[in-house]
């Protein structure tokens, strides 16, 4: 133009600068204003609008102010239009203060901010979750008569349920209702997801019903969230109507839906249930993520479905999918709970050929793993890796080295790792404290365990019942039943006495010949309803016998049996107290025998019914009667026949119920002439039928055609 004599004016160059604008060819439109600025001539509106517009698009908010700056200095007004393509921007771009201030500064221009104008930053604000500055805003506009638009509502609601705020969004979302806004399914799943994730099944069912009723159809989102919600709190039933709604309305069940299913049924112990989804999920094409793979594991080695674990784990790389850290963890600690110790280390190998980095619950779980085991050495090698590689020991880590330390019986290194975990940034924990007291109560070294009990405390650790049991027992292992009984008595008074606790000391008092004071401990123990188990009878029962008190420790046996305690222990018992010349009465065989039924073991049962009948102690029909009841379970009905019909020639009387036992028998077997000749027995013996006996017969009888007896029969139902 300057060759022909033509010079540029602000119009040549304004639309220069917004034709580069358009090209995104920012770097020369800045070039050409700063040239029109240099010869002189006044910016107009057009091109710093353009300039404005570009920039923004490519997020450059310094060129953006600055051009702001420009038309300020050079008294260009600003329109609203202008303003809002600002703070759009600025918010866009999270500059929420400077958004600010350019909206006061508006205001103080007299330019009026519209409803887009406080929308934007509205939307901004919640976008940062400063839900109080958002809401000014929104009292702001009330103030000046501007409506929110729907889309600030969203975003209120969206970011009041970001922050917890539930009771005000659903506020808001009355609010908007009533000033004429529609919510759209997205404000609907919004809330529906904030009550869902706070576990208020029944509001956010609520809103579910409510947006149906308001014409808006749920999406999978929604039901997704009450179907999460309900599947964490383990209502698998109520969970499952809403995948039927879901298969209803045409929605499809996406990868959420179905992981929800697998997380509930995996989480309340129905791994087949679990299962049944994982393989509906892949049916329709969905592909498991690491974090499902991960619940599958867990649930089915917490089942004790192992091969089920290895399974699912196999899958995994069939499908190319390579495992997580979390994954591998996961299966590495199930491995580890089933003592398969070699196949956890092959795993662990193969993800660190495959690039993966342990983290500290892999390592956690196999330090635990071999310490349980007893190779302390191997644990130890472990933490010495993970501690080159930058990772640092947790507590459960150390807990485990110490654990594994005191049960080797290396007492002296477990307390040089105790001492040392200050260094690293840790405090011994109850669990800490606890394995040493014990450790050291089992080396007889209780002194220093008691040492240990006093400095609790002052650390902010309170001693729990492990920790007293584990003194008690020291104490009685050293013969101090004294010290023993004060630690006893302080336990009582904080609740923290159990039948270990008791057996302990029972088993104290009796190994120092202390047999009243057993015997006095056994009954307050009863008294205070802490149930005795089976190592509190054998305890006592023992020492009983080894007395040379027979009746007490028959009637121990006898109470023992009663209360259904473990059979092989009463096997044992009882051969004990005949060795110690304990006379078994008719009662203490009938439980043994009874026990023996228990076990199936007719055999052993059988040879004590002889030595009763041998002895001639036989008075009763209870033995005869367990007989006949473990043969009818074994369908042996001949022989169960023949002991009722042995029990007349003994002169006993049998029972109701093991009459009524062989009745029902020998009509499941089809055989009614038995069973009518049993039932007739029955009365002879001036017993009364059950109402089941005669129903039984009944049946039986009209299912042989024998009318005229089930007439019989019926009268006397009547």
């Amino acid at each position: 133009m300057g060759e022909k004599g033509l010079v540029p004016n602000t119009y040549t160059y304004t639309i220069i600068t917004a034709g580069l604008c358009r090209a995104k060819r920012m770097n020369e439109a800045k070039l050409t204003f700063e040239e029109m600025q240099k010869t002189g001539l006044k910016p107009d509106y057009n091109a710093c609008s353009a300039l404005i517009d570009g920039f923004m698009r490519e997020g450059d908010i310094d060129e953006v102010l600055r051009i702001k700056d420009v038309m300020v200095s050079c008294g260009i007004p600003i329109n609203l239009i202008t303003y809002n393509v600002l703070i759009h921007g600025l918010c866009k771009f999270g500059k929420m203060e400077k958004a600010a201030e350019i909206l006061k500064g508006m205001i103080t221009l007299g330019c009026k901010p519209n409803s887009r104008t406080f929308c934007l930053l509205i939307e901004g604000y919640c976008r940062e979750h400063n839900m109080g500055r958002a809401l000014e805003l929104l009292d702001e506009m009330e103030k000046r008569n501007l409506v929110p638009s729907a889309v600030s509502y969203g975003a209120m609601i969206n970011g009041l349920c970001h922050c917890k705020d539930l009771s005000l969004a659903n506020k808001l979302l009355e609010k908007m209702t009533f000033s004429g806004l529609k919510p759209n399914v997205v404000v609907y799943s919004t809330l529906i997801m904030g009550y869902a994730s706070e576990g208020r099944i029944e509001e956010a069912r609520r809103l579910l019903d409510g947006m149906s009723c308001s014409g808006v159809a749920p999406d999978i989102f929604c039901y997704n969230a009450i179907i999460s919600c309900l599947s964490k709190a383990g209502k698998m039933e109520e969970a499952s109507t809403y995948l039927l709604e879901i298969q209803g309305r045409g929605l499809k069940p996406d990868a959420v839906t179905f992981g929800a299913f697998i997380l509930g049924y995996s989480k309340t112990g129905k791994m087949t249930e679990a299962a049944k989804y994982f393989d509906e999920m892949l049916d329709h094409g969905l592909m498991p993520n690491n974090p499902l793979y991960t619940v599958l594991i867990n649930g089915h080695f917490k089942a004790g479905n192992l091969m089920e674990a290895l399974s699912i784990f196999r899958h995994l790389h069939a499908l190319g999918v390579l495992p997580d850290v979390q994954t591998c963890s996961a299966f590495i600690h199930g491995l580890l709970k089933n003592g398969r110790v070699q196949e956890a280390l092959k795993v662990f190998s193969e993800l660190k050929e495959k690039g993966l980095v342990p983290d500290v619950f892999t390592y956690s779980s196999l330090i635990s793993g071999f310490c349980k085991q007893g190779e302390v050495e191997k644990a130890f090698e472990l933490h010495d890796e993970m501690c080159l590689k930058g990772i640092a020991p947790n507590i459960f880590i150390y807990n485990a080295l110490v654990d594994g330390l005191c049960k080797s019986g290396d007492i002296q290194r477990a307390r040089k790792l105790f001492d040392g975990m200050p260094e690293k940034g840790l405090e011994p924990d109850s669990v800490t404290y606890s394995t040493m007291i014990d450790g050291y109560c089992k080396s007889e070294n209780v002194a220093e365990a008691f040492s240990l009990f006093h400095e609790m405390p002052s650390k902010g650790v309170q001693p729990h019942s492990f920790v007293y049991n584990a003194l008690v027992h020291g104490c009685c292992k050293e013969g101090d039943m004294e010290k023993a009984m004060n630690l006893f008595r302080e336990m009582l008074q904080k609740g923290f006495a159990t039948t270990l606790s008791f057996n302990t000391l029972i088993d104290g008092y009796c190994k120092s010949c202390k047999i009243q004071e057993a015997s006095q401990l056994f009954q307050e123990m009863i008294a205070k309803q802490i149930m005795p188990d089976h190592v509190t009878y054998t305890t006592v029962i023992d020492w009983h016998c080894k007395a040379g008190k027979m009746e007490e420790a028959n009637l121990l046996f006898k109470e023992m049996q009663e209360r259904n305690l473990i059979v092989d222990t009463v096997f044992a018992l009882f051969e004990k107290m005949v060795a110690k010349g304990v006379k078994p009465d008719e009662v203490t065989y009938g439980l043994v025998i009874y026990a023996h039924c228990k076990e199936d073991n007719l055999v052993e049962a059988f040879k004590l019914r002889d030595e009763v009948v041998g002895k001639g102690m036989l008075t009763k029909g209870t033995i005869h009667d367990l007989l006949i009841t473990a043969l009818c379970k074994r369908e042996d009905l001949t022989e169960a026949s023949k002991l009722l019909d042995e029990m007349g020639e003994l002169g006993l009387k049998p029972s109701l119920a093991a009459c009524s036992t062989l009745v029902r028998s020998f009509h499941e077997a089809g055989k009614m002439d038995e069973a009518t000749r049993v039932f007739e027995g029955v009365k002879s013996l001036g017993l009364v039928p059950d109402t089941t006996t005669l129903i039984d017969l009944v049946n039986g009888n009209l299912n042989d055609t024998d009318s005229e007896d089930a007439r019989n029969l019926i009268k006397q139902l009547v």
